[in-house]
């Protein structure tokens, strides 16, 4: 039987690190292997973060902008790391963005983990400038930060006053692993959340990442608060720090990929798989999770001079068998063709690929270096 063509919202991928685009080009494997979440992160994602240079970054920022539009996702709210290269960095993507035409919310993860305040100086100074210095119709910035047991109490006020400052959100990791709530207990608080609110770290509107740690009381908290959670089930379920049970208490709570490729479908079917245990999931929460993705992306483009609005971005898929994988065949964003008979309207895939995997060969031996 085949199925008619059908329009659909473009999907929001409301998590990702943008940086990672390079990873599957052959990355190696952590030696030796890793046996808990922080380890993972520095054998595996502080080293490759570290080892990035404008070149590697732009080369990943294109690949992944235009892959994320050929899967129908046509807004990326992304949280860069490149410790090597601050100062920037949020151009690099943000030009790369614009380039394809993809809507993306940026900010700049700051952490103390390896210069120490200096460190989360650099970060939120690059968050500022680039606030500041944005024009490109497409792209919106926020203040970041890693996550708060990358950082001091001093690095988190003084991100929480950048933002109050410019008068954005923040947009952070929290209670990823248990790591992160066990650290924040080592310094006197309940937990993460508090430690952020506590510094005044979270204005209204900010977007928390991940929450799998978080029990129900903290995320109605979150939730009175106005603030936004991400659910990441694939990066979750790699990562092996398990499923965010309580964050179907919020009705503010978005889907992301946490770095893996922008196939949103594919993380929804994640999300209903993962969830068909909890006996306090609803049977929609996948498609509740992409719903309001469309509202927390429509807060950061409010009022955009010139713009349609979210309401011009939309995706068609091509008619087909209907035993097929529906094909993604035209993607609108800000009424601009993008996508046009499946293929790029701005660029050549099988190019970008090709330029991902030169600047992945140079990148792994940095990777390794350090």
């Amino acid at each position: 039987m085949t199925t008619p063509s059908r329009t659909v919202p473009g999907f929001i991928n409301a998590h990702t690190h943008i940086y990672s685009a390079l990873a599957p080009y052959g990355m190696p494997p952590a030696a030796p292997p890793p046996e808990n979440f922080v380890q993972i992160l520095e054998r595996v994602w502080w080293r490759l973060d570290r080892a990035l240079d404008e070149r590697s970054l732009r080369a990943s920022a294109r690949l992944y902008a235009a892959e994320s539009l050929l899967y129908g996702t046509t807004t990326l709210i992304d949280h860069q790391e490149s410790p090597a290269f601050i100062e920037g960095s949020l151009d690099v993507l943000a030009d790369a963005c614009q380039e394809f035409g993809i809507r993306a919310v940026l900010c700049y993860g700051a952490t103390d983990r390896n210069g120490g305040r200096e460190e989360g100086r650099r970060g939120l100074a690059e968050c500022r400038r680039f606030l500041r210095a944005n024009h490109r119709p497409l792209v919106r910035g926020v203040v970041g930060l890693h996550a708060s047991f990358t950082c001091s109490d001093e690095t988190l006020r003084e991100a929480g006053e950048v933002a109050h400052e410019l008068d954005t959100v923040m947009h952070v990791h929290v209670a990823e692993d248990r790591a992160d709530v066990e650290d924040a207990r080592r310094r006197g608080y309940e937990g993460p959340l508090e430690r952020l609110l506590t510094c005044q770290a979270l204005p209204p509107g900010s977007i928390m990442a991940h929450g799998v740690h978080l029990g129900p009381s903290q995320v109605r908290m979150a939730e009175s608060q106005g603030l936004w959670l991400v659910q990441n089930p694939r990066s979750n379920e790699g990562n092996r720090v398990g499923y965010a049970s309580s964050l179907w208490v919020s009705g503010k709570v978005a889907l992301g990929t946490d770095g893996w490729e922008s196939d949103m479908p594919k993380e929804f079917a994640a999300l209903e798989r993962l969830s068909a245990g909890s006996v306090h999931e609803e049977v929609d929460a996948a498609t509740r999770r992409l719903v309001t993705g469309r509202v927390l992306a429509a807060e950061r483009f409010a009022g955009a001079p010139g713009d349609t609005g979210l309401d011009g971005d939309q995706v068609v898929y091509a008619a087909g068998e209907s035993d097929q994988p529906a094909q993604v065949s035209r993607v609108t964003v800000a009424g601009q063709v993008v996508v046009d008979q499946g293929r790029l309207v701005r660029g050549d895939i099988q190019e970008l690929r090709a330029k991902a995997r030169e600047e992945a060969q140079k990148l792994w031996p940095r990777m390794a270096a350090l």
